[in-house]
């Protein structure tokens, strides 16, 4: 048995406060969206909530995953990790959401999935009924739906709120500080976008992978209905798992740092490209370099020189970063 995640109750749309949203810890909303008109369409029927969704479709293609029957849902790399088990196409949501009507009571059906589609693009007007109360933050809204699928544990950066619309889901989440028991795939070749645990939590091979026991020793998870909530804050590995033959999800992306910051993971790539080769003693100096200026920087580091003649050690604006950008670019191109 798994930790459960620490859950909340009677919270609705409006009162998500300041603390929850910058939570360090995971947490589910029981009852969150209860109230949306969607979620209550997929309480009614498959049909019902598929009907609702045709009502603000406007013809926008989406990109559906599909994989054989013997997959079992899990979408994933295929045996040498040369390629996956299942393809992607561009199709109309109309399409996705007859096929999988067609194959509800298939008893192994194909695995079917619509994954991160921005909802407003797609279905505009659903937020007006169907919708949570961030403040002032201006998060990137998604749908994702298909049948019973299961998506590889992984992390995004941004924190995250997903709502189950319908169907029922699992979600198994790890701290981050467990990324070296979970195995994690290639960084630069990927299913969707973000590297994945190679783990399969419905049969651990725990001979091959031996950390995991350690992992799941961290792991936290919970199962969620129609109407339910979770908060995964950002970095968490969560793997999800979709239960019924029909799932929506909704889920809300933002991040807690200015617009103009670019993504830690190209300083990963980059790191990994000048630094991970270089003898042993320059690594530590530059361990060193970074604790200074990053990771322990408190705004002291650059205390004693002029604050015009700070340069990228002054605190950072839209155009500071730009400019920075720029300089950066010129060097790789050199």
């Amino acid at each position: 048995m798994l930790k459960p995640i620490r859950e909340l109750s009677g919270l609705r749309p409006a009162d998500l406060s300041d603390e929850l949203l910058t939570s360090t810890e995971p947490l589910v909303l029981r009852g969150l969206a209860a109230e949306w008109p969607l979620v209550k369409a997929g309480r009614a029927s498959q049909q019902a909530a598929s009907d609702y969704l045709r009502r603000y479709y406007r013809g926008e293609k989406v990109i559906a995953m599909l994989g054989a029957p013997d997959i079992g849902g899990r979408f994933f790399y295929n045996e040498d990790l040369s390629g996956f088990n299942f393809a992607s196409v561009r199709t109309g949501l109309g399409g996705v959401l007859d096929e999988l009507a067609a194959h509800r009571n298939a008893p192994q059906p194909p695995a079917i999935y619509v994954g991160s589609t921005e909802v407003d693009g797609c279905l505009p007007g659903l937020r007006a009924e169907n919708d949570l109360d961030l403040g002032a933050r201006q998060p990137y809204v998604s749908i994702w739906l298909g049948n019973q699928t299961r998506i590889a544990a992984h992390y995004d950066l941004p924190d995250n709120i997903a709502c189950v619309a319908a169907g029922r889901r699992r979600f198994t989440l790890f701290p981050p500080g467990q990324l070296g028991n979970l195995y994690i795939g290639p960084l630069d070749f990927t299913p969707a976008g973000q590297a994945i645990s190679l783990v399969d939590f419905h049969r651990p091979d725990l001979a091959r992978f031996p950390r995991f026991a350690t992992a799941l020793e961290h792991a936290q998870s919970a199962e969620l209905e129609a109407g339910d909530a979770i908060f995964i804050p950002s970095m968490w590995w969560h793997h999800v798992e979709a239960l019924d033959p029909f799932n929506i999800l909704v889920n809300y992306w933002w991040r807690q740092s200015p617009g103009y910051m670019d993504t830690p993971t190209n300083t990963l790539m980059l790191a990994l490209m000048t630094m991970r080769e270089l003898p042993p003693a320059q690594r530590a100096a530059w361990q060193e370099l970074f604790r200074h200026y990053v990771f322990d920087s408190d705004g002291s580091e650059a205390a004693h020189i002029p604050p015009g003649a700070r340069g990228v050690l002054a605190p950072l604006d839209d155009a500071a970063a730009r400019a920075l950008r720029g300089q950066i670019l010129n060097r790789m191109n050199r």
